[in-house]
């Protein structure tokens, strides 16, 4: 036991000097839809579950949690992201084991930003159409129990953004560590890199110029290079310990710390609570620098709090179905809402 905590503590030392969260760079990093959280549960518990979750959930905070899948799983979530704006997610998984201790699976996560006015120059008031953003990643992951201590998994993640004539895309790692120890498995540590990749770039039609050089007889079309950008890294590292545990109730407490490479540092913390077999509750906190001043040098729209239910109902057969809503407050808007639904086969 000593040995494996030694090597996670080391770990956690090295990676988190390495991507030491830095805010004279927010903004710098592409690809903000990788730090959006689309699943419900974990959202209830404003993500600082990563050394607890299970499941397809994992694949967000810690892919070393999809190890624990026994049986095939399905899941399906659905945001209202900053609730106000006509942002929405979408995202779907599917898992499997594959061997005696290793588990695969894959998610697809969208954003739907809604019909958006086509303005130019000329006509900056619209009524020529509209466009769609379309925002997405795909996710494969392959977890494994190591031992019936340690568990680890990595996701390779296709990422695409684009509107009707600009568009990049990118290929990024996610990579996770579970260790868990205590008397009936009560305590876990989870260390996770997310977000690992090569700069991407936008590229398209809508990035070239026609004009007329002075003293030309026709017109030229210039293709303009936009910049590259880098994918949003961070360290994430997690504790999470059972304080109550009997055939009635379980109660968690959860606590992580993120390092992030462009942007502040974060805190986080929960509880959640199974009553029985069917009823599960959920709360929790992420805090950064300013955000309990009121400062406006804040990195994030969250303000802190989220909390969220969900409900373990049987499917027939030894299946479950688990269904689960989560609210998390923001500042502006109107907060995000998310529902999910996870069947297990």
């Amino acid at each position: 036991m000593k040995k494996h905590t030694s090597l996670l503590l080391a770990a956690a030392l090295v990676l988190g000097t390495a991507f030491a969260g830095n805010p004279d760079r927010a903004g710098s990093a592409g690809a903000g839809q990788l730090l959006i959280n689309p699943w419900a549960a974990s959202n209830g518990l404003a993500g600082s579950n990563m050394a607890s979750v299970t499941g397809l959930e994992s694949v967000f905070n810690n892919v070393a949690g999809l190890a624990f899948v026994q049986r095939n799983e399905l899941a399906f979530a659905n945001s209202m992201y900053l609730s106000g704006t006509g942002i929405s997610l979408n995202s779907l998984g599917f898992a499997t084991k594959v061997g005696d201790s290793g588990v695969l699976g894959m998610t697809v996560t969208s954003m739907n930003f809604g019909d958006i006015p086509i303005t130019t120059e000329d006509l900056p008031e619209g009524g020529i159409g509209s466009f769609s953003p379309a925002f997405s990643n795909i996710g494969v992951t392959y977890a494994k129990e190591f031992s019936n201590s340690i568990y680890g998994g990595i996701t390779l993640r296709i990422i695409g953004e684009s509107i009707s004539n600009v568009r990049a895309s990118g290929v990024c790692f996610d990579a996770g560590i579970r260790y868990v120890t205590g008397e009936d498995d009560r305590l876990k540590f989870g260390i996770a890199l997310r977000n690992v990749g090569a700069p991407m770039r936008y590229a398209g039609d809508g990035l070239t110029v026609t004009a007329t050089p002075q003293g030309a007889d026709g017109s030229l079309t210039v293709f303009q290079r936009s910049e590259k950008y880098e994918l949003p890294s961070l360290v994430n590292i997690g504790v999470a310990v059972d304080v109550v545990s009997n055939d009635n109730t379980v109660v968690t407490a959860t606590g992580q710390f993120v390092s992030n490479s462009f942007t502040k540092d974060q805190f986080g913390g929960g509880v959640e609570a199974t009553l029985g077999e069917r009823l599960v509750l959920r709360g929790g906190y992420l805090w950064e620098q300013g955000l309990l001043t009121a400062s406006q040098d804040v990195s994030t729209a969250y303000t802190g709090p989220a909390g969220g239910i969900g409900l373990n109902l049987p499917a027939g057969e030894g299946a479950t179905l688990k269904l689960d809503y989560s609210y998390r407050t923001t500042n502006p808007f109107n907060g995000t809402h998310t529902l999910g639904v996870k069947i297990s086969l």
